[in-house]
């Protein structure tokens, strides 16, 4: 078969609002995340120095903020945020429920900016997926 589907439903949570599926749908190079937030919940702060995990965090129902290096940033469905390994990073959900979906991937740059230079194509992460972050 050249493809899996799963239904993030189905899929058992992580602290009270993650959906994890990279491991149901046996990713190698992206972790895919669905994070249906309560009203109020907040993520625990956290990066990804340690795997050199970017992310990108799309809101796709509700309203919350994402705390990136202490700068709060208003979200709405929709909007779709860009968050690089070293920075400091936190869901906070406002008084509705939220939807996001949470996509991470090793760097593919080195500490000059064109790719990790052992010419295969990967980032320098370990390809460990984190879930320190998720913590309600």
């Amino acid at each position: 078969m050249s493809y899996r589907k799963v239904n993030y439903e189905e899929v058992d949570q992580v602290s009270s609002a993650m959906h994890v599926l990279s491991d149901p749908l046996e990713t190698e190079q992206v972790g895919v995340t669905v994070a249906r937030c309560d009203p109020d919940w907040k993520s625990k702060p956290h990066d990804h120095t340690d795997n050199d995990h970017e992310e990108v965090y799309v809101l796709i129902e509700g309203e919350a903020t994402v705390v990136v290096d202490d700068d709060p940033v208003a979200m709405e469905a929709g909007d779709a945020l860009w968050i690089p390994p070293e920075s400091t990073r936190q869901i906070r959900n406002g008084d509705t429920e939220s939807a996001f979906v949470l996509v991470s991937a090793p760097s593919l740059r080195n500490d000059d900016g064109d790719g990790d230079g052992d010419g295969d194509g990967g980032g320098s992460g370990n390809g460990e997926w984190l879930l320190s972050g998720f913590a309600g």
